[in-house]
């Protein structure tokens, strides 16, 4: 299984290249440096530990990802889940919900997920 931790500074420049893709690894080295004040070295150092990863890929001078954001996050959200509610979801929402209210809004979407996924 792939390691798919990314720390706060390495989702932000994860979110350069999902919202750019594909895109040249100089283009990526433009954008990390106005968006980041990154050195083109500390761009490749990272653009390579998240490639090492089995998030992105630098072939050619070009990068792309892959794995979605979306299901970067998925990921991210299972394993959390897993390891600190034993993968029991009622347990984290049980958790989540004692310090902070749910809106009428937030409940009828957790229905209708309930409901969509009970109809497939």
């Amino acid at each position: 299984m792939n390691d798919y931790q990314m720390g706060a500074v390495e989702s932000r420049f994860a979110d350069i290249i999902w919202e750019n893709e594909p895109l040249s690894s100089a283009e990526l080295v433009k954008r990390s440096e106005e968006a980041l004040r990154w050195k083109k070295s500390t761009t490749y150092t990272v653009l390579k530990r998240l490639c090492e990863k089995g998030i992105f890929r630098n072939e050619g001078g070009s990068v792309t990802s892959l794995i979605s954001k979306k299901e970067f996050y998925s990921l991210q959200s299972e394993k959390f889940v897993d390891e600190t509610f034993g993968g029991s979801l009622p347990a984290f929402l049980a958790a989540f919900t004692s310090r902070k209210k749910l809106t009428a809004k937030e409940i009828g979407e957790l229905k209708r997920m309930v409901e969509n996924y009970e109809e497939e």
